[in-house]
């Protein structure tokens, strides 16, 4: 057995240990790309019931074709799911792609591929011009990644924006699709997010898989689950480390397979204890945390800045990459 799939194996067993009961209908579902391609059929609701909104599926690996094309495709998988290895001169952490996007970034309400790619391009207030779909990948690697930006031809680039397309087949250009990107529409905590309540969720449903340190669980030097802060996470520039962003990624996707099982005041209360740690600083700072708060991170759904039990969050020197 090659240490590859030891890793492969040991990840299951992982897996395992951290889910207490069988994955969603959804994620089943979008797991093995549902019967056909394109938009699932809708199922009617009974009388009175509000509509379910039509979840988009994508083609089934097993659909991914043969030749060039395919070749193509294969590679931004590779990509998306083994980010560190099949991207390493542009990663700078133990992240991979796949970790918040899940199922190989097929999965609703986790910001799936297929619902990114028809997004774009857009206009991105977080850099103040119209994105291509390139441009926004290259912030995941810069941000997310916490590494640099591929050239918008890269060969890693290539194949992540062919991934992306062939993933959307029969998706509506220019939509939002109902499951794209993480549920944050009316996702409001009944009470302000707390660092101490966030700890004891944190303990009770993310330490099993994240670690007691929230340093993620590593086999053969690789991560199996990922770590939440620290040297080897996202910086202060990813999109989760806002608030908003964490808590509807955590409702909608954590503990893993058991999304929706915590409250929406857990999936807050957590989040802040998560973004309340420490992290690489935001590669746009330039010596002044205080000036850099103004210009990228004025809400309050960030916590750059500010001070929290006791720590005054971007200031940690051994964090500056």
């Amino acid at each position: 057995m090659t240490p590859r799939h030891l890793l492969a194996g040991l990840a299951v067993l992982a897996l395992a240990a951290c889910s207490h009961s069988a994955p969603p209908p959804a994620a089943t579902a979008m797991s093995q790309g549902g019967i056909g391609t394109g938009p699932a059929a809708s199922v009617a609701p009974p009388t009175g019931a509000k509509p379910v909104p039509t979840i988009f599926v994508p083609p089934p690996e097993s659909a991914i074709p043969r030749g060039p094309f395919g070749d193509m495709v294969r590679l931004g998988r590779e990509i998306f799911v083994d980010t560190g290895v099949a991207a390493k001169a542009y990663v700078g952490n133990g992240l991979r792609c796949s970790n918040c996007h899940l199922d190989a970034g097929r999965l609703a309400n986790s910001a799936p591929l297929w619902g990114a790619y028809v997004a774009y391009p857009a206009y991105r207030a977080k850099n103040g011009h119209v994105n291509t779909l390139g441009e926004r990948l290259q912030g995941c690697f810069k941000y997310s990644m916490n590494g640099k930006a591929p050239p918008l031809d890269a060969k890693e680039m290539v194949a992540l924006e062919t991934y992306a397309f062939w993933m959307a087949k029969g998706a509506p250009t220019g939509e939002k699709l109902p499951g794209a990107g993480y549920p944050k529409k009316g996702f409001k905590p009944p009470q302000p997010p707390d660092f101490a309540r966030g700890e004891a969720v944190f303990k009770t449903h993310c330490a099993l898989c994240h670690g007691a340190d929230g340093q993620g669980q590593q086999v053969a030097g690789r991560y199996v689950f990922p770590p939440l802060w620290g040297p080897d996470s996202f910086n202060w520039g990813a999109g989760m480390g806002q608030l908003d962003n964490a808590a509807a990624f955590i409702k909608a996707n954590m503990p893993l397979s058991q999304g929706g099982s915590l409250t929406d005041q857990d999936a807050w209360d957590v989040a802040m204890y998560m973004d309340a740690h420490e992290r690489p600083q935001d590669p746009r700072f330039k010596g002044d945390l205080a000036a850099t708060r103004k210009a990228y991170h004025d809400t309050p759904m960030s916590l750059y800045g500010t001070t929290v039990n006791g720590h005054l969050l971007g200031s940690a020197p051994a964090m500056r990459k």
